[in-house]
C-alpha cells in the first residue's frame, strides 16, 4: 500500500465533489472500491449504522451503538509524539506517554492501511471552538457510521457556506480503532493506542472503538494550542449564564461528578458541558454537543438531557429491551460508563453561539468523594482554589475508565489530568491570574457521599440539595450567610443554606458512624491529600502549600 500523500492539485473550495475527490486522492481509494460520505446527515448515518453489529434505533429515536471490547477510555495507552516543536512545552510523564517519530509512522501507515479496505469512509469536516477567532478546523476520517454521527455531534457543525470553504483542516483524527495495534512495535504496551504528533497536527487511534477517544484527543490539542499559541486557558469544565443578569459560571470536575448535569439547568443558558477556553474576551465552548453519562438517568432528575435522546442522538453501551426497544438506563450489565451524545441545540436552554463576552462570576469545583469526609459545600479563599485544583481530587466513578468498577480515590490535577498537554502548574498559574483579575467567588461542591462513606452503604448526596445549594450561589444568598471551620481541611461551611437540610452541611457534626470513626476516616483522606501534593510542592507558592489539610 502506498503511504498517505498530499495532493498539490487545485480544487474550487465551493465544489464538495471536488473536495472529496482530493480526499480520495490522498487516501490512495479506488472509486469502484470505496464510497466516500462527507458530513453526511444523520438520516443516511443512520441508515448505514444500521448494518453494523448489534445497533439498533430506541423508541425515542435514539441511535444505539456499541464500542466494542473497550466501554471507557485508555489512558494507558495514550502516546504524544516526541519532536523538536513540541517536546519542551509537553508535560512528560504517565499521563504524556512519548513514542517516536518512526513508531508513529508505523501506526499512521497501519491505521491508512485498514482504511483504505473499506467499502465505505467517512469524513467529518467541522470545527473545534465557537470563537471565530480561535476556533481550529478538523477533519475526522473513520470507517464506522456510528462514529462520524458521534463527532458530527460533538464538534461545531459548519454552515453550508462555511463547508464549502472548508478547505485544508488544521487537525486531522485518522480513526482505525477497529483495526489493532501491532504490539511488538517499539513504545507500544498493548494493541491499543491512541497517538497525537502536534509537527504533523495528526491523531491515529488503533485498537479501541470507544467514541470518547475521538473527543478527548480534540481536547487534549486543544489544552496545548491554546495555551501555547494564544495564551488562552483550556479548562475541563462546563459553564452556563444567567438569563436575567448574565453571570458565568465555570464548573470544574471529571466525569462522574456533574458537571454536565449541574449546567443543564432551565433557569440558566447552557454554554457548553465539558471543555472550554477563557480568553481575554470572555469564554467559550469547545464542543458542539453533550456527551452525558446515562446510568441511572430518569426524566424526573436529568429532564433536559432525558428528553435530548431521541432521532440525532447516540446511545453507546446501553441495554435495552429487545421487544419495544426501551432503554434500561439502570442497568450496568455491560458498564457503568452508559453515554449519550447529542447535539447541544438538544437542549432547550443552551446559548447558540456557545459563548460568553462576560468573565466567570462564580468557579465551582466539583469533586464526588466516596469517603463521605467533605461537605456538599464549602467557600475557598483564592490559596484554597489553587490547592484544590491544583489537586483535582474526585473519587474515580465505576466504568468511566478501563478497570474502573466501583468508586476509588484519585487526584487528576486540574480536574483533567488526562487530557492535559501542559505542566498543571502553568494552567494554575493562568487560572489564580484570571480569578484574581475578575474577582470571582469559588466554590468546593461533593456531589458525592456525606455524612457516610461509599463502603459504610451511605447514599450520595441528592440531586435536588446540590440545585438548591447552586441556586443558593447564583443567587447571592449563600455567601451572606454565617459559615463554620470544618476542621483538618479547614473549609468554610454554612451554617445554613435554603432548602438544604441543616444536618447535611456539615459531616463532621452528623457522621453516621460517629466521631471517632469520621476524625479517622479525616485523617485518611487529608494524608492522601498531602502525599500526592509532594509532587507540585517544589513549584508552589508558601500561600498555596499553606492552604493544605492540617492532620
Amino acid at each position: 500500500m502506498s503511504p498517505i500523500k498530499a495532493s498539490n492539485t487545485p480544487i474550487d473550495p465551493t465544489d464538495s465533489n471536488q473536495v472529496e475527490q482530493k480526499i480520495r486522492q490522498e487516501l490512495d481509494l479506488s472509486k469502484d472500491v470505496t464510497t466516500i460520505r462527507r458530513n453526511a446527515p444523520a438520516a443516511i448515518l443512520y441508515e448505514d449504522a444500521l448494518h453494523e453489529r448489534n445497533t439498533i434505533i430506541s423508541s425515542t429515536g435514539a441511535l444505539v451503538a456499541y464500542s466494542g471490547e473497550k466501554t471507557g477510555r485508555s489512558p494507558r495507552d495514550k502516546r504524544i509524539v516526541e519532536e523538536e516543536t513540541s517536546k519542551d512545552d509537553i508535560w512528560w510523564g504517565p499521563v504524556n506517554k512519548p513514542c517516536s517519530e518512526r513508531t508513529w509512522s508505523i501506526n499512521r501507515e497501519r491505521a491508512a492501511d485498514y482504511l483504505r479496505t473499506r467499502d465505505h469512509l467517512y469524513i467529518v469536516d467541522a470545527f473545534a471552538g465557537w470563537d471565530p477567532e480561535y476556533r481550529i478546523k478538523v477533519r475526522v476520517v473513520c470507517a464506522r457510521a456510528y462514529h462520524a454521527l458521534f463527532m458530527t455531534n460533538m464538534l461545531i457543525r459548519p454552515t453550508q457556506e462555511e463547508l464549502a470553504e472548508f478547505g485544508e483542516p488544521d487537525f486531522t483524527v485518522w480513526n482505525a480503532g477497529q483495526f489493532p495495534a501491532n504490539f511488538h512495535t517499539q513504545d507500544m504496551s498493548s494493541k491499543t493506542t491512541i497517538e497525537i504528533n502536534f509537527k504533523a497536527m495528526e491523531m491515529v487511534i488503533l485498537g479501541t472503538e470507544y467514541a470518547g477517544e475521538m473527543k478527548k484527543g480534540i481536547f487534549t490539542v486543544m489544552f496545548y494550542l491554546m495555551p501555547v499559541h494564544h495564551n488562552i486557558l483550556t479548562l475541563h469544565s462546563s459553564a452556563n449564564q444567567g438569563i436575567r443578569n448574565g453571570d458565568v459560571t465555570l464548573f470544574f470536575g471529571l466525569s462522574g461528578t456533574g458537571k454536565t448535569t449541574l449546567s443543564a439547568d432551565p433557569h440558566r443558558l447552557l454554554i457548553g458541558d465539558d471543555e472550554h477556553c477563557w480568553s481575554d474576551k470572555g469564554v467559550f465552548n469547545i464542543e458542539g454537543g453533550c456527551y452525558a453519562k446515562c446510568i441511572n438517568l430518569s426524566h424526573e432528575k436529568e429532564p433536559e438531557i432525558f428528553e435530548a435522546i431521541k432521532y440525532g442522538s447516540i446511545l453507546e453501551n446501553v441495554i435495552y429491551d429487545p421487544k419495544t426497544r426501551v432503554v434500561h438506563y439502570d442497568d450496568s450489565t455491560l458498564t457503568e460508563n452508559t453515554r449519550c451524545a447529542y447535539p447541544i441545540e438538544f437542549i432547550p436552554s443552551a446559548k447558540i453561539p456557545c459563548l460568553a463576552d462576560t468573565h466567570p462570576s462564580n468557579i465551582i469545583l466539583l469533586t464526588c468523594d466516596a469517603s463521605g469526609v467533605l461537605p456538599p459545600v464549602s467557600k475557598l479563599t483564592p490559596e484554597q482554589v489553587m490547592y484544590h485544583f491544583i489537586s483535582g481530587y474526585t473519587s474515580k466513578m465505576a466504568g468511566t475508565e478501563q478497570g474502573v468498577t466501583e468508586p476509588e480515590p484519585t487526584f487528576s490535577s486540574c480536574f483533567g489530568q488526562p487530557f492535559l498537554a501542559l505542566h498543571p502548574i502553568r494552567y494554575a498559574t493562568m487560572l489564580a491570574k484570571k480569578i484574581s483579575k475578575h474577582s470571582a467567588n469559588a466554590w468546593l461542591i461533593n456531589t458525592g457521599w456525606t455524612g457516610s462513606s461509599y463502603v459504610s452503604g451511605g447514599k450520595r448526596c441528592p440531586l435536588k440539595y446540590t440545585r438548591a445549594i447552586l441556586d443558593s450561589i447564583h443567587d447571592g444568598s449563600l455567601a451572606k450567610q454565617e459559615f463554620e471551620t470544618l476542621p483538618v481541611f479547614n473549609l468554610q461551611v454554612p451554617t445554613n443554606v435554603n432548602n438544604v437540610p441543616k444536618e447535611l452541611l456539615n459531616p463532621a457534626k452528623n457522621w453516621a458512624q460517629g466521631e471517632a470513626k469520621y476524625n479517622a476516616a479525616v485523617s485518611n483522606l487529608a494524608s492522601l491529600f498531602v502525599e500526592n501534593f509532594k509532587i507540585y510542592q517544589d513549584k508552589a507558592t508558601p500561600e498555596v502549600l499553606a492552604a493544605a489539610p492540617r492532620i
